[in-house]
């Protein structure tokens, strides 16, 4: 199976200096070709005999036999992955089922996250070592902060983002045994918060919170310097100075919550055979305004990706409810559907007098929490 280690590495100054350089070229390649990619369509558009539509072999010849001299320093390797990526980008264009669906356009160098890929890196010595730049005799292996785990590497995602440079490093491990509990569960996504079979995990908890308190503080900072300086405001220390700590928290409460959705689902495909969550979607439900911002910071759609690869990792089953399946609305122990007046909203039911978090049968006079009801009426999928 391939799996994928993000490291912190320890760069000297010349090797920042080369990584910065690369991280350009990348990104010049990446605008190069998709430039010369909507040119090839758009002469393919007018007059389809005489020219052929593009594709990565064509786009990547186009740009090779045009290299400047000063691209024979950089790596080849960063224009050719660069093509095959913009590839990729305009076959997923073309599927909208999937999750990051949208159409290529061009990388902005004030965009803070900055990188570019290899596929010739090793790791030798529990060091990374890159391809050695032309003109450059003091290059050597670049350390990381945590010990890497893999021998062989296949791909290389080095970027940059706030000063600090990382490494995601893709390698490929033998599967291990597999254990089979016997054991099955049924997950309930929420803003806030993950119901199962064993209780309920907080995604949003206090220190998060303060943290997003913060960041909503110091949003509203540089707003109002942009709105009295205009342009300008971007040149100010003391704005720059707030944009390195909106940007320092912002990483913060990405690995908060990287952290906990990634030991919540190795415990869940742990622990159990069979897994079932709901298949949401998750684009429809932020159309409107009123908790949009908490079904993006609840992460629906990440922890749905994550827990999928770790199933296929431990050969684990996982069971996608059909969007249509009334998991709130119908009654775990009868079976009865609600509907029209008797449904549960946001704000619980008007009409008989329950709040958001109660369930009650009015067939069989069931009651249960609402979210452990739909728990029990996602397990009944299990077989």
């Amino acid at each position: 199976m391939i799996k994928t280690q993000v490291a912190e590495l320890k760069p000297n100054k010349t090797m920042q200096r080369e990584l910065d350089r690369l991280c350009d070229y990348r990104r010049y390649c990446w605008n190069l070709a998709l430039e010369t990619w909507q040119d090839m369509y758009e002469a393919r558009t007018l007059n389809k005999d005489n020219n052929p539509s593009p594709n990565e072999c064509r786009v990547r010849d186009e740009l090779v036999n045009n290299k400047a001299d000063w691209q024979f320093t950089l790596s080849a390797r960063c224009l050719q992955l660069s093509v095959k990526d913009l590839a990729n980008a305009w076959k997923s264009f073309f599927d909208k089922a999937q999750l990051d669906w949208g159409k290529p356009h061009f990388k902005s160098k004030k965009v803070p996250r900055q990188g570019f890929k290899t596929d010739r890196a090793k790791v030798i010595n529990g060091k990374l070592r890159l391809d050695k730049p032309r003109g450059i005799k003091s290059w050597f292996d670049i350390p990381t902060y945590e010990a890497l785990r893999m021998k062989q590497v296949k791909i290389a995602s080095i970027f940059r983002e706030r000063g600090h440079y990382y490494a995601a490093l893709s390698y490929e491990e033998k599967a291990g045994i597999k254990v089979k509990t016997g054991k099955k569960t049924a997950i309930d996504v929420n803003v806030g918060h993950f119901s199962y079979t064993e209780g309920r995990i907080n995604i949003l908890p206090a220190r998060l919170q303060k943290l997003y308190k913060r960041i909503k503080h110091y949003q509203r900072i540089l707003a109002k310097k942009r709105r009295v300086n205009g342009k300008l405001a971007g040149r100010s220390n003391n704005y720059v100075q707030v944009r390195t700590k909106l940007q320092r928290d912002y990483r913060r409460a990405v690995n908060i919550q990287n952290d906990l959705l990634q030991k919540f689902t190795t415990e869940l495909a742990n622990n159990y055979d069979q897994i079932v969550i709901e298949d949401l979607n998750v684009k429809q439900m932020m159309m409107t305004h009123v908790a949009s911002k908490g079904i993006q910071r609840s992460l629906f759609g990440k922890f749905r990706q994550i827990l999928s690869y770790k199933c296929a990792w431990y050969d684990k089953e996982l069971i996608l409810a059909d969007r249509s399946y009334p998991s709130t609305q119908r009654c775990a122990s009868c079976g009865y559907v609600k509907n029209g007046a008797d449904k549960i909203t946001l704000q619980g039911n008007r009409k008989h007098g329950t709040k958001h978090n109660e369930y009650v049968c009015y067939e069989c006079g069931y009651s249960n929490d609402r979210d452990d009801n739909a728990v029990l009426n996602l397990l009944a999928l299990t077989k």
